[in-house]
Formats: C-alpha cells, sequence, structure tokens
C-alpha cells in the first residue's frame, strides 16, 4: 500500500528542494558495473533509444524538454524518444533481435515504458536486464518492502522492473452540490447512498478502452473478498466464489442508477459529461491532480474536486525495464534513477503545461518532515486535488487474468442479465 504522497509545482520544487547525490560510493553496482561513478563514466556520450507510448502529447513533451534537457545538461546523454503505438511492438524488436542472434551489447531498444503482460513476456524468455532497481541511487525514495508496485498485475517485479508513475483512480464529485461528510467512502456505502438518491448515479461500463469501469467492478470485488491478496496470482476458484457476489451487487444497483441501468457510459470522458450537465454526481479521475485538468480545461465545473474511498482503490503504475541486449545500459539506469529522483516525481505531477497530473510512487516517508509538510500545502492548494493522505488507500492490480474476466463476465452477467 502507498505511503502518503506529495503533490508540488515543478519551479518551487526546484527552489525548495534539494536534489539527491549522483554518485553513491557505498552502493553496490548495477549488473556489469564495479560501482555507480562507473555508470555515470560509461553513459556520457551515449544516446538512449527510450521506446515508449507515443499517445499523448504532454507525455512526449515533458520527457522530451524536462528529461531529454537533464540527460543531457548533467549526464552528457542524449535521448531518443522512440514513439510507440502500442509497447508490444518494442517487446517484439526485442524478441526479433533475441532470435536473429543480436549481441547483448548491440541491441537497437534501451529502455522501454512497459507493464503487464508486456513485461511478463520479456521476463519468463529471460530478455530483461538486471535485477538492477535497487543498485541505483535513488531507489531509496522506494518503498520495496510494501510499495504496491510490487506486483505488477500479479507478477512480481523481481527488482528488473522499476516503477516512475501512477495513475490512482479517484472519484469526482462537486462541492457546490455535496458535502464531504455525506460522501460514500465504500463500495457498501455507495450502494446505500444509490439507493437513497435514484438517477443520480452510473460508472463506465467495463471493457475494451474503457479500464476504469473494469477497475470499478474489480474495486467492488477486493471490498467483497478480502482485499487485493486473493487476486495477486490467478486462482479459479476465487473468481468462481467472488464474482457472483460483485454481479448481485452491480444487479441490485441497476434499478437506481441513471436510465436504471438500461445503458451505460462508454468511456471516461462520456461520465464526465454527465457530471458536468448535473446528470450524475459523480465521475472518476486517474491523474493525480484530481479534478483540476477538468478544471482547467472547462470540462468539469470549478467546484469538483477529488477524493478516494478508505480502502481498495486500485493505481495503475508504470514501469520502466532494460532489455536485457540494450546497447547503452549505463544510460538507461541513468534515466532510471532520474526518474525517481523527488524533484523530478514533482515535476511529473505539476499542472503547469508541461505537467503530465501522474501520481508520484516516491515513499513520502523518506523526505523530511519540513518537505513534506511544504509539499502537502502545495498540494492543498492545487484546485480538486484530493487531499494526499487518502493515497494511502492505494493498493495494486489484479493478476491480468482477472482482467479479461472481469469485462467479459460483466456484460454477460450484468449488461445482459443472463448468468
Amino acid at each position: 500500500m502507498f505511503r502518503y504522497r506529495v503533490m508540488l509545482t515543478f519551479l518551487l520544487c526546484l527552489v525548495l528542494m534539494p536534489l539527491a547525490a549522483v554518485t553513491a560510493d557505498d552502493m553496490e553496482g548495477p549488473p556489469g558495473f564495479d560501482s555507480w561513478d562507473a555508470v555515470l563514466e560509461e553513459a556520457r556520450g551515449q544516446t538512449l533509444n527510450w521506446h515508449m507510448w507515443g499517445g499523448s502529447d504532454a507525455w512526449n513533451s515533458f520527457v522530451d524538454i524536462v528529461y531529454g534537457g537533464e540527460l543531457m545538461e548533467n549526464y552528457g546523454v542524449t535521448l531518443n524518444r522512440v514513439p510507440l503505438a502500442d509497447t508490444v511492438d518494442a517487446v517484439n524488436q526485442v524478441l526479433s533481435e533475441e532470435e536473429a542472434g543480436v549481441a547483448h551489447d548491440e541491441g537497437s531498444v534501451d529502455l522501454i515504458w512497459i507493464n503487464g503482460e508486456n513485461f511478463k513476456t520479456l521476463k519468463q524468455a529471460g530478455l530483461l536486464y538486471g535485477p538492477w532497481t535497487l543498485n541505483v541511487p535513488n531507489s531509496k525514495y522506494l518503498d520495496w518492502e510494501d510499495g504496491g508496485f510490487l506486483l505488477d498485475f500479479g507478477e512480481p517485479i523481481d527488482y528488473s522492473e522499476q516503477p516512475w508513475a501512477a495513475g490512482a483512480f479517484q472519484w469526482i464529485y462537486d462541492t457546490a452540490r455535496m458535502d464531504a461528510e455525506d460522501l460514500p467512502r465504500s463500495y457498501a456505502e455507495l450502494g446505500e447512498w444509490i439507493a437513497a438518491n435514484p438517477g443520480r448515479f452510473t460508472y463506465v461500463a467495463p471493457g475494451p478502452g474503457a479500464f476504469q469501469g473494469t477497475r470499478i467492478v474489480k474495486q467492488l470485488m477486493y471490498e467483497l473478498c478480502g482485499g487485493p491478496a486473493p487476486f495477486a496470482a490467478f486462482d479459479q476458484s476465487v473468481w468462481d466464489d467472488c464474482s457472483p457476489q460483485a454481479w448481485e451487487v452491480l444487479n441490485a444497483w441497476e434499478p437506481n442508477l441513471w436510465r436504471e441501468g438500461a445503458t451505460y457510459p462508454a468511456t471516461a470522458n462520456e461520465l464526465n459529461e454527465l457530471f458536468a450537465n448535473s446528470e450524475v454526481d459523480f465521475s472518476l479521475t486517474l491523474t493525480g491532480t484530481g479534478a483540476a485538468r477538468g478544471i482547467a480545461s472547462g470540462q468539469l465545473p470549478e467546484t469538483a474536486k477529488a477524493y478516494l474511498f478508505d480502502a481498495n482503490m486500485i493505481s495503475g503504475f508504470s514501469y520502466l525495464a532494460i532489455p536485457i541486449n540494450s546497447a547503452n545500459k549505463a544510460a538507461a539506469l541513468v534515466m532510471g534513477n532520474l526518474l525517481v529522483r523527488p524533484d523530478m516525481q514533482a515535476a511529473q505531477l505539476d499542472t503547469n503545461s508541461l505537467g503530465t497530473g501522474a501520481t508520484p510512487v516516491v515513499d513520502f516517508s523518506t523526505l523530511s518532515e519540513e518537505e513534506a509538510q511544504t509539499f502537502a500545502d502545495i498540494a492543498a492548494a492545487i484546485v480538486g486535488a484530493a487531499d494526499p493522505a487518502e493515497f494511502a488507500a492505494l493498493v495494486p492490480n489484479t493478476a491480468s487474468e482477472y482482467h479479461t474476466l472481469t469485462e467479459q463476465d460483466w456484460e454477460r452477467c450484468v449488461l445482459r442479465d443472463e448468468c
């Protein structure tokens, strides 16, 4: 489970927060390197080929300007961001090069923004460099004992994959319509609220491309069936026991849903529109800044605010992995270290034109008390953001098999009521 998370603006962070040291004389070097200084020396002059999903202008600009600039100015590394339509393209490139006998220091893919099945594919094929994540200096800012990132869709990351951003599931409500003390804080309380306020709630229909709705159903299952632990690895008996309980709850909601459950929003944007038009009283977001981005774009009212239930709120993580045949492993390690440096984590969250709204993955307890309070004060000033203390509710996602089953069986058992 995450500890307390932070929100702040990039420029202010650079003023207030001292940068982490870039050398670690007492740290064992990553595989193939005697020390961290050896990594820095070899990285200088290299070009880092970072293969990453290219569908977000905000992420593209942020990576090119913020990370690209930092890499060149302070480490002498040139960043070559390779945009992907699908991460599987990079995975297939690594697999193809291995099959073709490309040497383990001559591959074309140095770093991948990765998670889930793509990570599992490379891990099972033995094509990941590592373990390395404990051998970069800024690993000290991550919770390696009970961080929610230790399982990637149920697959142990085994120190060969590093988290660098998160998408935290949060509800959005309108402070002009509802008081904070009246908000449901669990799915049981939500069911009671729905019954008492017919027609005022709906959720995104689970399915491909609508993972927000899928996540709602999985969170309900966590609450009904013992939290995330039973779902960490796939067990058909867990599904057979728990899923009927979830369908019973969701079907019981339907008569009191928006349009009596005859139809559901297909996307989060559709749900946002219903919320903004006051047709329903809740929407959702996965950005660390809560409702702030929607408010800034005019999609949400200025009185919108995010919040979390008290438990079982799933966070999706973005990870980094280095292929075993990377030609520029030192540069990849430098980037991995940079991405979890606290001021860079802060920059990712920033709400200025380069901000991405990603929830930080650093362990807040590693920061000083003064820094923590400063960052908490800044977070409170972000319009529409959740109270950072609530991020303690964040938990890991299920094993990937449950994701597919949730989408398939929700359509059959809830939408069509054919179970």
